[in-house]
């Protein structure tokens, strides 16, 4: 069954829709008497206290304003970009660039104990090879950024894998067999990462599990998704990058995590299908 990974977002919209909704109320007015005090039609203030119309920083300050409530600005634009925040398109998140989106992300891996990442396309960023990382993100900037700046992307993806050496955090990586043999970047990019998921496995706080390719899976593969101790999640999707918070999702993720767990071989039994695609490029 395929998840439903945007009610997050829709939560963060609804609870700021609720707060303009009681400044309404406590300043004793009507939808239509607020509309009309922000000169829009008398449907669109129904449209964002239902929160079927996001409102913009703008309609915010015009709110408070018709309220007579604008102490509450700054503390309700925080809540906006909050919402936003919750969702953000490929588009708008790398508009800088790509190292500026690799470098936002960092302090969320610095602060996280218990990391645990599913991968149906590619290997996970922390533990890919800077060749590898390299051509990921060249592809990406080919594809949809016209900023160049891969070289500093990588470098920035590269400090971020030291977390992976410091104490006191634990990893669990599961990758689909088919990530073994896609081979981005060429051949040898590709024998060189195979070669480093075999000494990044050997690690002792790092468990690195393969869901084998085979005809009678009970679980099939989902989009690839990272989880950040019991905090939060997030999934990069072809149109962007979503983050998730609310609990009842989160634990919807670490359930579908701990299935594909249980369909993935590790130790000796991961390292053979490690080897045999490194066997097949040879």
């Amino acid at each position: 069954m395929a998840l439903s990974p945007s009610s997050s977002a829709q939560q963060a919209r609804q609870v700021l829709a609720e707060r303009l909704a009681g400044l309404c109320r406590d300043a004793g007015l009507t939808g239509r008497e607020i509309a009309a005090r922000c000169g829009w039609h008398p449907s669109k203030s129904s449209r964002i206290m239902n929160a079927r119309t996001p409102p913009s920083a703008s309609d915010i300050r015009a709110w408070c304003r018709a309220c007579d409530a604008e102490d509450q600005t700054v503390d309700l634009l925080a809540s906006l970009r909050y919402a936003e925040g919750m969702w953000i398109g490929w588009r708008r998140m790398e508009q800088a660039g790509l190292k500026q989106a690799q470098e936002a992300r960092l302090p969320l891996f610095e602060r996280t104990r218990r990391f645990r990442s599913y991968s149906s396309w590619l290997v996970p960023g922390l533990i890919q090879t800077r060749g590898y990382t390299e051509a990921v993100l060249r592809a990406v900037q080919r594809r949809r950024v016209e900023v160049d700046d891969v070289p500093g992307a990588v470098a920035a993806r590269m400090e971020r894998q030291s977390v992976l050496y410091e104490g006191g955090r634990r990893f669990a990586f599961l990758m689909e067999e088919s990530v073994l043999r896609n081979g981005i970047g060429g051949a040898d990019v590709l024998v060189g990462q195979l070669g480093h998921l075999l000494t990044v496995g050997s690690l002792p706080h790092v468990s690195l599990g393969v869901v084998p390719m085979r005809a009678d899976r009970s679980r099939m593969p989902v989009e690839g998704f990272w989880i950040f101790d019991t905090a939060q999640a997030n999934v990069e999707l072809v149109s962007g990058y979503l983050t998730i918070t609310q609990p009842s999702e989160i634990a919807m993720y670490a359930d579908t995590f701990a299935e594909l767990a249980e369909s993935a071989v590790y130790g000796v039994n991961a390292r053979a299908l490690v080897t045999a695609a490194l066997d097949a490029l040879r």
